[in-house]
This record gives C-alpha cells, sequence and structure tokens, in this order.
C-alpha cells in the first residue's frame, strides 16, 4: 500500500429533517450568502426549510449558479461579498452549485487574479472564506471533500482545482430532498458515482486490499440501488444508500493508498466545455472507450472488476472484455447514450481539438501510470464517436 494521509474535517450531518440543526452549525454572528443555482429550492420547498432555520441571522441571497458552474457568474458573487461584508457561505444546491462556492470561497481573499486558481490548478491552503453545504442533489461527492470544477466559459475551458481549504465545514444531507429530482439527474447521479469509483479503482493490481473491497461495495451497491432509486425516489432505504454511496465515492477514502487515474473526467471536462453535455454523460461516452483502448494495461484490474462485480467466469481476456461490456450495459440500464454522435452531429474535429487543447497545457501522459498519451487520447476520443 502507497504512504498516504487521511484529513477529511468536514461534519457530515446525514438523515431526514437534519435542515433542522443548521442554525446551530453556522457561526452565530456570520452574516450568510446563501448560495443556489437555476431555483429549484423554491418549488421543492428546501429554499423555505433554509430560511425557516436561519431565523435571525443577516442573510444575502445569490442564485444562479450554472451546472458546470461559470467562472464570471462566480466572480460576480464575490462582488457582492465584498461589498456586503459577507462572512459564511451556505451553499443550497448539487455539486455544481458547492463547486461554485468553493471557487467563490477561495477567491474572495485570493492575492492576484482569480483566474489563476483554474488555470494554473493552484492549491488553496489557506485565506478562504468558511462555508457550509445544504446537499440537494447527489452525485459529485463535492459535500465532503476539498476538490471542484468551474468552467472558464470564454474559453470554453472546464477546469479542476483544490486544496485543503476548500472542505466544507459542514454539510447537511438529507435524503428526503431527491424526490422530486427529475429523472435524468438521479441517472446522472448513479453514473457520476460509480465512475468516479472507476477512475480510483480500475488501474493495476496493488496492495490496497480493503480500499478494493470498499470501492466494490460502493459499484455492487450502486448497481442494485441505482435503477431502483430513479423510479422509486421516494423510497428512503434507496434514497439514503444512493446518497452515501455518492459521498463515499468521492470523500477521498477509497483514493488512499492507492493509484488513480482521472483520465476519463479530464477528456470528459472538454466533451462538456465544448458541446455542453451532462457531465455524467461524457463519463459514459469516454469510460468505456479508455477501458478499451488501455486494455493491455487494465486488463488484470478489469478481470478483478468482472468477477467480483458481475460474477464472470473464463480466462484473463474474456472476462476483462466482457467487464467492459456489462459496465456499458449499466450505463444504457441507467439511460445513458455512450457515443458522442448520439448528442451531436458534427463530431469529426473533436480528437483533434481535444489533443491539441491538452498538447498545450502540457498534459502529455495522463493516467495512473501517464501512459494515456495524446495519440492515446486521439484513439479514445475516436472510439467515442
Amino acid at each position: 500500500m502507497l504512504n498516504f494521509e487521511l484529513y477529511n474535517p468536514t461534519n457530515l450531518i446525514f438523515g431526514k429533517g437534519q435542515i433542522e440543526k443548521l442554525s446551530t452549525l453556522v457561526p452565530k454572528d456570520a452574516k450568510i450568502l446563501l448560495a443556489y443555482g437555476g431555483g429549484s429550492i423554491f418549488n421543492n420547498g428546501i429554499h423555505e426549510q433554509v430560511i425557516k432555520n436561519l431565523k435571525g441571522f443577516d442573510i444575502v441571497e445569490f442564485g444562479g449558479i450554472e451546472p458546470n458552474p461559470h467562472f464570471e457568474t462566480l466572480m460576480k458573487a464575490v462582488e457582492v461579498i465584498k461589498k456586503e461584508k459577507i462572512t459564511f457561505i451556505l451553499a443550497v444546491g448539487g455539486g455544481s452549485v458547492i463547486d461554485g462556492v468553493k471557487f467563490i470561497s477561495a477567491a474572495v481573499n485570493f492575492d492576484g487574479n482569480p483566474i489563476d486558481i483554474l488555470q494554473k490548478r493552484l492549491l488553496i491552503k489557506e485565506n478562504a472564506m468558511p462555508f457550509g453545504t445544504v446537499l440537494t442533489l447527489p452525485a459529485t461527492g463535492s459535500e465532503m471533500n476539498s476538490g471542484a470544477v468551474v468552467t472558464i466559459t470564454e474559453t470554453q475551458e472546464k477546469l479542476a482545482f483544490g486544496g485543503s481549504a476548500m472542505f466544507p465545514q459542514f454539510s447537511i444531507c438529507d435524503p428526503t430532498v431527491i424526490a422530486s429530482l427529475p429523472k435524468r439527474q438521479l441517472q446522472n447521479g448513479v453514473v457520476d458515482a460509480y465512475t468516479h469509483v472507476m477512475e480510483q479503482y480500475l488501474t493495476y493490481p496493488h496492495e490496497g486490499y480493503l480500499q478494493d473491497r470498499i470501492a466494490e461495495g460502493i459499484l455492487q451497491t450502486l448497481i442494485e440501488v441505482g435503477p431502483k432509486v430513479v423510479e422509486n425516489p421516494t423510497d428512503y432505504a434507496l434514497a439514503s444508500n444512493f446518497m452515501w454511496s455518492c459521498t463515499m465515492a468521492l470523500n477521498g477514502l477509497i483514493q488512499k493508498g492507492v493509484p488513480s487515474d482521472w483520465a476519463t473526467h479530464m477528456i470528459g471536462h472538454e466533451l462538456t466545455a465544448l458541446y455542453g453535455i451532462d457531465h455524467a454523460r461524457t463519463l459514459a461516452i469516454i469510460g468505456p472507450s479508455l477501458y478499451n483502448v488501455m486494455f493491455d494495461t487494465k486488463k488484470q484490474k478489469l478481470a478483478q472488476y468482472g468477477r467480483r462485480i458481475f460474477n464472470l467466469e473464463g480466462s484473463e481476456d474474456e472476462v476483462a472484455k466482457e467487464a467492459i461490456n456489462k459496465t456499458v450495459e449499466f450505463f444504457h440500464t441507467m439511460g445513458m447514450d455512450t457515443k458522442l454522435s448520439q448528442y451531436i452531429e458534427d463530431y469529426s474535429k473533436t480528437a483533434d481539438f481535444i489533443v491539441n487543447r491538452f498538447d498545450k497545457r502540457g498534459w502529455k501522459g495522463l493516467g495512473e501510470k501517464q501512459l494515456i498519451t495524446l495519440d492515446k487520447v486521439k484513439s479514445i476520443v475516436e472510439l467515442s464517436y
């Protein structure tokens, strides 16, 4: 097992009715920026619950944070914070809102041009504004980790950043909030979480036995509850296991002591930035193609995955190949199209564009062994057409 440090200071408050604890979690003298997305929290009653449980606090609201939050919008929130002398941020939403608040938190006191946080992938370890979250859409695990992804509209870039100062102080996770979510968002959440696990699990055999078993447990749980929760989001057993699986998939635990990949995400982010395709759906497009192109370096772990998750039998090559097919079948069960041509008509220049962009950034070797060269990226994207 690789050496590691595990640090996660987020206070996770999980279960029914936990929004009622909000007033005890926010600092008593705080002036709050209440940040949210498109306004669904008004329709499902969450906004009313939040306001009710923050009675007596000075609150300034900031709505309109987009899916794949835009740098330009987030900088408007930074200006509001400075003007209104805000001291605490509360993100009420899914991963995009929480990611957006992480950037706002980092940018408020940043010494320099905040766009550098994204373009230079800076680690934010201090001087961030404290924030908490009320999770409304399980998927990204952003409620219990220190990473975020933000889109720069002007350059059509979707870039990641993070740092130890980017953990939420607290996150309230009430599984009953998913009852009003559209089916598409639930499908996306399941596939997003599933691929988060795959990025940390599907590398090569190592001595992180417990990490593998935890990762496999999350995958098995998502396969079991994913299709059901989409059809029955009011079932608390399904909703709670779905939400907790999404959090566990990317709260840092299964990543410790083991290699990880993340190339599927790095390529998928480009499809979102270029074409506006839902993040989870880009992962369903790119993931299987990446597993096929990188088959020789991943087949041992693919075979383990196939045997333990899908109970497959046969030779290592046979099980590994069929494991990829089973993964695609699961994505289809979750309502995912798995080819780029099913989303856009003009895709012929996509691979060259992404390769050129990665080349300019200096991203010449991705994956757990940096073996995903620019030629491999081109092959992966072209196989995804």
